[in-house]
C-alpha cells in the first residue's frame, strides 16, 4: 500500500511520516518488520534524521536523483515501446516488458539507492544543490520517485511511506494520484487549514480521498477547531509530544515509548491503510493521463518523438502482473 504524508511546511508531516514508518517496522510478526519502504520526496530532506540517522549519516545516503539514469535503465527492462533510456521521462508508465519492483527484495536498484535507517529501509530523492540554482526545479529530482511509484507493485500488508513536498507542490506532477492513502497533517491554525482546503480542492477532482491527521493538539478546543474546518475528513490527531521533543534534541527512544494516545493514533492510521482497496485500473489510468499531458506539454519536444506511443493500452499493473512476468525483479 502506497501512503503519502502531505501538509503545510512545519506542520510535522516529516515527523509523522517517520513515526508511522517506525511504528510499522515494529509491528510485524514477533516484532519484525513487514515489507516496508520509506521515501523522502520533500525538498527539505529530513526524513533520514527524523528516523534516527545523524546529520553525517543522512548526508552519506545515496540519492535517487544521482541514480536517475540507472533507475530508468533498470525499469525500462525490455519494454519495446520505450525506444531508449533517454526517451524515458518521469511520467513514463510501465508496460509489457517493463521491470516491476516489489516493496522489498534484492535487486540492483535497491542495492544502489536504499539503505536501512533505524530498522526502516529508506530511499531519498536528494537535496536541491548549488548546481541546481537557477537552472533546475525540484520536480525534476522528484521524477525519480514518480518513476519508482509507477513501477511499484505492492499488496495488502506491504507499505511504501512517502514524505511529500509541502503544501500544494505535489500537484506540479501526477504524484498526488500515486497513493492508496493520503494523510494530510494539519495543525489547529488557519494557515494549516488553508493548505488543507487547497489540497483537497485539487485532489477531489481525481477521486483522491484525503484523511486529515491533526498534529500539535493541546486541548479539546484544538480538536473542535479542526472539526469545524475539516469536518468528516478529520481522521485522528496527535498531541504535543515529549517523546518527539526529546528525539528532536538528539535523545531518541524506541517507538513503543511514544505516548499511548499518540500510539493509538498511529494504530488508526495503519487500520485505515489496511482497509483501502487497491484500484489498479484507476492507478494506471491516472498514470497514462499525466504521461500524455506531460508528453504534449514538454516531453515530446525534449525527446524528439511522440511519447504517447509509450502507453501500452492493454496493460494493467499489479501483483498478478508481477507474478506472471519476466519483468519480476531478479
Amino acid at each position: 500500500m502506497k501512503i503519502s504524508f502531505v501538509g503545510k511546511g512545519g506542520s510535522g508531516k516529516t515527523t509523522l511520516a517517520a513515526l508511522f514508518a517506525r511504528h510499522l517496522a515494529a509491528s510485524g510478526p514477533a516484532g519484525g518488520s513487514p515489507p516496508l519502504l520509506a521515501i523522502d520526496a520533500d525538498i527539505n530532506q529530513h526524513l533520514g534524521t527524523a528516523l534516527g540517522a545523524t546529520e553525517a549519516e543522512a548526508a552519506r545516503l545515496p540519492t535517487l536523483g544521482d541514480h536517475l539514469p540507472q533507475i530508468k535503465e533498470y525499469l525500462r527492462g525490455e519494454n519495446p515501446r520505450i525506444s531508449s533510456v533517454e526517451a524515458m521521462v518521469k511520467t513514463t508508465p510501465p508496460g509489457r516488458g517493463s521491470r516491476l519492483l516489489p516493496v522489498d527484495g534484492d535487486n540492483p536498484l535497491y542495492a544502489a539507492v536504499v539503505r536501512e535507517v533505524a530498522g526502516v529501509r529508506l530511499a531519498v530523492t536528494g537535496p536541491f544543490g548549488a548546481d541546481d540554482l537557477g537552472v533546475s526545479c525540484y520536480h525534476a529530482k522528484v521524477g525519480a520517485v514518480e518513476l519508482l511509484l509507477n513501477h511499484l507493485v505492492d499488496g495488502p500488508g506491504e507499505y511504501v511511506v512517502v514524505d511529500m513536498t509541502a503544501g500544494a507542490d505535489s500537484f506540479a506532477s501526477g504524484l498526488f494520484t500515486r497513493f492508496d492513502a493520503t494523510f494530510l497533517v494539519c495543525e489547529p491554525t488557519l494557515r494549516s487549514v488553508g493548505v488543507y482546503r487547497q489540497y483537497v480542492g485539487y485532489a477531489r477532482e481525481y477521486g483522491v480521498r484525503v484523511h486529515v491527521v491533526g498534529n500539535k493538539v493541546d486541548d479539546a478546543g484544538d480538536v473542535e477547531f479542526l472539526r469545524q474546518h475539516v469536518g468528516a475528513d478529520l481522521l485522528t490527531w496527535l498531541t504535543r509530544s515529549d517523546y518527539v521533543r526529546s528525539a528532536e534534541r538528539g535523545v531518541p527512544a524506541p517507538v513503543h515509548a511514544l505516548e499511548p494516545g499518540n500510539r493509538a493514533a498511529l494504530d488508526l492510521l495503519r487500520v485505515t491503510v489496511d482497509e483501502q482497496v487497491q484500484d489498479w485500473a484507476t492507478f494506471q489510468r491516472h498514470a497514462v493521463e499525466f504521461h500524455l499531458r506531460n508528453a504534449a506539454a514538454w516531453a515530446n519536444d525534449r525527446v524528439g518523438e511522440d511519447l504517447a506511443g509509450q502507453v501500452d493500452p492493454d496493460y494493467l499493473p499489479g501483483p498478478p502482473a508481477l507474478a506472471g512476468s519476466e519483468a519480476a525483479v531478479r
